[in-house]
């Protein structure tokens, strides 16, 4: 029982941090660190490849008909107009979005596994400058523009800075793109939509690399946990990404910039003076 509550807690937090502008990796460092057990975690790499399936599956669900749009936008290209397709040209923007962050991903790859191991000061450090970031955007002027091909890159930038545990990859993201003058919602619509190819490509990844190497996908008795984590994720995920629109839309970023300048102070603390454990 224990197990499958501790499968709850993470499938919760990586469904409403995925979203939400609080960084959820930072927070799933903190709550194995809360728990006292990384069992979940490391017990089978398919529990973490598990929950950003889930999330990457309701941000597809939450956006179907824009996903649809942009597949049929593919499947026109070589009978149509590479100028009048403007869903092609969204998908073009997205794939250089990419770029950054499958560059660091990639050449990084130990480094990056490196820091997340506990570290609470760097995590604590990370949700300040997310806090900032947020708190900036919420000040940034109102426009219509739409994500250019210069603002794809910036924001793949700001998309591969945020892999460090206590940067919100949406908080970043979004928040980048209002700075960059974008329109709110198509910010938030991007910044959504720019992540599902690479959290696909990372699961596809992990599990080859994991055949390869010859390790155990998952154990005995694992199953359950795995489905209540995904169910967990997947829910809280739909609800966080539908609210997170809403907030990015009537400017209220600064509520989370607030919540990230708390944790960070109470998590700074923790990593010197280790009272919670």
């Amino acid at each position: 029982m224990g197990e499958l509550i501790q499968a709850v807690i993470l499938g919760v937090v990586q469904g409403l941090t995925e979203f939400l502008p609080v960084s959820s990796s930072g927070h799933l460092e903190i709550a194995k660190y809360l728990l006292g057990d990384q069992s979940v975690g490391e017990a089978s790499m398919l529990m973490t490849v598990v929950l950003h399936f889930a999330t990457a599956l309701s941000t597809v669900v939450v956006f179907r008909s824009e996903v649809l749009k942009l597949l049929k936008g593919v499947l026109r290209f070589p009978q149509g107009n590479w100028r009048e397709n403007e869903e092609l040209q969204f998908c073009f923007k997205i794939l250089l979005s990419m770029v950054p962050a499958a560059i660091v991903g990639v050449l990084l790859e130990e480094q990056i596994e490196a820091l997340f191991s506990s570290q609470l000061l760097l995590v604590g450090l990370m949700l300040l400058l997310t806090g900032a970031l947020l708190m900036l955007a919420d000040r940034a002027k109102e426009t219509q523009k739409s994500v250019g091909v210069r603002d794809a890159i910036l924001i793949g930038v700001a998309q591969a800075v945020a892999i460090l545990p206590g940067v919100s990859r949406s908080g970043a993201t979004i928040s980048t793109s209002v700075l960059l003058g974008v329109d709110r919602e198509k910010a938030a619509r991007f910044s959504f939509l720019m992540v599902v190819p690479l959290i696909f490509g990372k699961i596809a990844k992990d599990l080859i690399d994991a055949v390869r190497a010859g390790e155990p996908l998952t154990s005995v008795g694992f199953e359950w946990q795995l489905v209540v984590g995904f169910l967990c994720a997947f829910l809280t995920g739909l609800i966080a990404c539908v609210w997170m629109i809403k907030l990015v839309k009537s400017s209220k970023l600064s509520y989370f910039s607030y919540y990230c300048f708390a944790v960070a102070i109470l998590v700074l603390i923790e990593s010197n003076f280790h009272f919670l454990r």
